[in-house]
C-alpha cells in the first residue's frame, strides 16, 4: 500500500450546481479522505491522499467515489498532469531557471511541450519519465505513477469529444 497525492475536478450536474450542497454526500461516499474546493459554481475539486494497491487504484477508486457521491458529476480534469515550467519547477525542488536550464541543455531529448506558445505546457507523465531515464533526477515513483494516470484520464476525458467521422478518420490516418 502506497498513499498517492492527486486532484479532480469535476463538474455539477446543470440540475444542482452549487458545490456545498454535495459534501456531506462525498464524505458519506468515501471521499472522506479529500479536501474539498467549492469556490466555483458549477464545479467541485477535490484533493485526495489516497492510500491503496497503486496510482490507478486510488485515482479510479475516487471517481467512482465522486460520481456515486454526486450523480451526473462528470470528470473535468485530474492532476497532476498539465504543467509549466514553474509547476514542474515546483515539484521536483528545482528553481524555475534551473528547470529552464535543464529543458535547453537537452532541447533533443527533453519531452516536447503539449501546447506551444507564451505559456508551453508538458504532460508531467512525460517529463518525469524522461527526468527517470536520462538520470537527470530521481523522481519518486507515486508521483510519477499518479502523473501517468491522470494523463491518460484527460486524454480518455478529451478523446470524448472528437467526433465520430473524425475517430474514423484518425483510426485510417
Amino acid at each position: 500500500m502506497m498513499t498517492y497525492d492527486f486532484k479532480l475536478t469535476f463538474t455539477l450536474p446543470a440540475a444542482d450546481p452549487v458545490p456545498e450542497k454535495h459534501l456531506k454526500a462525498l464524505a458519506a461516499n468515501g471521499c472522506d479522505d479529500a479536501t474539498v474546493g467549492i469556490g466555483l459554481r458549477g464545479r467541485i475539486a477535490l484533493d485526495f491522499s489516497r492510500d491503496a494497491a497503486s496510482a490507478e487504484a486510488a485515482m479510479l477508486s475516487a471517481v467512482r467515489d465522486v460520481i456515486r457521491a454526486i450523480p451526473g458529476a462528470g470528470l473535468a480534469e485530474a492532476s497532476p498532469d498539465l504543467v509549466g515550467l514553474t509547476d514542474m519547477a515546483d515539484l521536483l525542488g528545482f528553481s524555475r531557471q534551473n528547470m529552464r536550464k535543464l529543458l535547453l541543455a537537452n532541447a533533443g531529448s527533453f519531452p516536447a511541450p503539449l501546447h506551444h506558445g507564451t505559456t508551453p505546457i508538458w504532460h508531467l507523465a512525460l517529463v518525469l519519465d524522461w527526468l527517470q531515464e536520462s538520470k537527470a533526477r530521481f523522481v519518486e515513483q507515486a508521483l510519477r505513477q499518479t502523473a501517468h494516470v491522470a494523463m491518460q484520464l484527460n486524454l480518455v476525458r478529451e478523446s470524448k469529444l472528437l467526433d465520430k467521422s473524425m475517430q474514423a478518420k484518425l483510426r485510417r490516418a
